[in-house]
């Protein structure tokens, strides 16, 4: 791993830059006191290991709960006058405390995973090289003497002599909440969901390295552990920041079990996600990327939701629901162009739950990403548990209608279209394809009989070739349509055994090596 060193100073406490009413210093004096307080019943103790771990919380607990999250400031990764700067986690907390969104208000419906056991280097080599983690680990020497460290060739990333360790904490921080949501969703038709406040954030960074503020995958780390240690074979991504999630686009575009689903701005850092690249090999299909428009708002957003992004997790039926969840794209936000709204967050957050519920027993978890106006992060934050609590949202009182112009909307719905065509044709033909290769013909009731006769009449004059291409052809034009159509009971012909004797066996168009019929 190549280094660029330059002998920063360690970083001071300070103003930052351009945001208005929020002071690093007093914002950090009061992020240490949440650290200290003591609230017995109200912070929770979790470990990512095994659901027999004994620092898990109750059943009882997380059946009562609504929300659960966790916090990793990572206060010793910093760079003053950074956008991704230490300030970010403690002016969510700070909020959440202000809007008495705390297990200190909230009781039992609100649970924190105060004590959480860090990923081990094996957790991160499931979604990032070997080499590079333990190359990372190696530099924190020359972090500590220099002060900061630029990670050459990554795009503006910093590390400092606590990135590594704050890097694992963060995804193990995630790594918890999954284990959370999952012990929950074993007792309770509606789980808690899980939120991580976590930083340094994460969908930028590639396998090879860490990029554009990011150092570990966060939710694509998350998503192994879910598969490795509870079974969930089918994850579903979505990820809302401004920006691409390259890293986590990379980490799955062959695996055919995590579908990615990025929306972002069209054009911006770090210039990947075109709506053409939909995976590939076995992943393909099983990304989706939309890239939106600069100046797209909140009825574009509503629009991606329900045009692509409910039909495609309603289409590909996980198990558990993980999203990347980035403010950068509020109007307010100084590193993009789009003009979400806090409400536009509330809204997400709100129908990302009730989806989750539909589709995977309510399994679901957000990930901090981007979002760096502090003061529109944290009450887009607040406003998302509000949306996850079922709760009004109170974005009204934050935003300012003065600030959004109109939509280009034409743009929106044809960045949507083609995205719809592009994926649904593949969808549309790989499903085409898996019907033929391994599903069995299926008939109607009051289509058996007709259909056992045609079959022994064609099998008894026809070549063994001859009586295969006049099944396939029939089934292919027409049993599964009609079978849709008329909504009557299906039988499978390989479990139709109402008389022995007279049994007809159908195997795959592409498998038929057995046909038994009575001669």
């Amino acid at each position: 791993m190549a280094l660029t060193v330059r002998p920063l100073s360690v970083p001071r406490s300070g103003e930052v830059s351009g945001i208005r009413g929020f002071n690093l210093r007093n914002g950090l004096s009061l992020w240490r006191k949440h650290l200290v307080k003591q609230n017995k019943g109200a912070y929770i103790c979790c470990s990512f290991s095994t659901d027999n771990d004994p620092l898990l919380p109750s059943i009882q607990q997380l059946t009562n709960a609504r929300v659960i999250y966790s916090v990793s400031a990572a206060l010793g990764h910093n760079k003053d006058s950074h956008p991704e700067c230490s300030a970010r986690v403690p002016a969510i907390v700070t909020a959440l405390e202000k809007n008495e969104l705390t297990p200190k208000f909230r009781g039992s419906e609100i649970l924190e995973l105060a004590n959480f056991k860090n990923a081990t280097i094996e957790d991160i080599a499931n979604v990032h090289e070997k080499a590079y983690v333990l190359g990372l680990e190696k530099a924190m020497d020359q972090a500590s003497d220099s002060g900061l460290i630029f990670i050459e060739g990554s795009g503006p990333t910093y590390a400092t002599s606590t990135t590594f360790q704050d890097s694992l904490t963060a995804a193990g921080a995630g790594m918890a909440l999954v284990d959370s949501v999952v012990a929950a969703s074993r007792n309770s038709l509606d789980p808690p969901t899980g939120f991580a406040l976590i930083r340094p954030p994460g969908h930028h960074a590639v396998p090879k390295g860490p990029m554009g503020f990011c150092v570990f995958g966060n939710v694509a780390i998350a998503a192994r552990h879910a598969q490795s240690a509870h079974g969930l074979k089918r994850v579903f991504i979505i990820d809302f920041d401004v920006h691409h999630g390259n890293g986590t686009n990379d980490a799955f575009s062959e695996d055919p079990d995590i579908f990615f689903l990025s929306t972002h701005q069209d054009g911006s850092y770090p210039g990947t996600g075109k709506i053409s690249d939909i995976g590939k090999g076995k992943g393909e299909g099983t990304t989706l990327n939309l890239p939106l428009p600069g100046g797209s708002g909140d009825i574009a957003m509503r629009s991606a939701f329900e045009e692509i992004i409910v039909p495609c997790v309603q289409r590909f039926k996980p198990d558990l629901i993980l999203v990347s969840a980035g403010y950068d794209a509020h109007v307010l936000d100084p590193l993009a162009n789009l003009q979400f709204t806090t409400g536009t967050y509330y809204s997400l957050a709100k129908d990302i739950k009730q989806l989750a519920k539909e589709v995977c027993g309510g399994r679901c978890v957000f990930f901090l990403e981007g979002g760096y106006n502090l003061e529109s992060l944290s009450a887009s934050v607040a406003d998302s548990f509000r949306a996850l609590l079922g709760e009004e949202s109170l974005a009204s009182e934050f935003d300012n209608p003065a600030y959004l112009y109109d939509e280009p909307m034409r743009k929106v719905h044809d960045a949507i279209e083609r995205a719809k065509s592009i994926h649904c044709k593949r969808m549309e033909m790989l499903e085409r394809k898996s019907s033929i290769e391994t599903e069995p013909m299926t008939l109607h009731l009051d289509q058996i009989e007709h259909a056992r006769e045609e079959a022994l009449f064609v099998i008894r004059t026809k070549t063994f070739q001859e009586a295969m291409d006049i099944f396939t052809k029939e089934t292919q034009e027409g049993l599964r349509a009609d079978e849709e159509k008329r909504g009557r009971r299906c039988l499978d012909l390989k479990d139709y055994d109402d008389d022995q004797d007279e049994r007809l066996i159908f195997l795959d168009p592409i498998g038929w090596d057995i046909v038994s019929a009575p001669f």
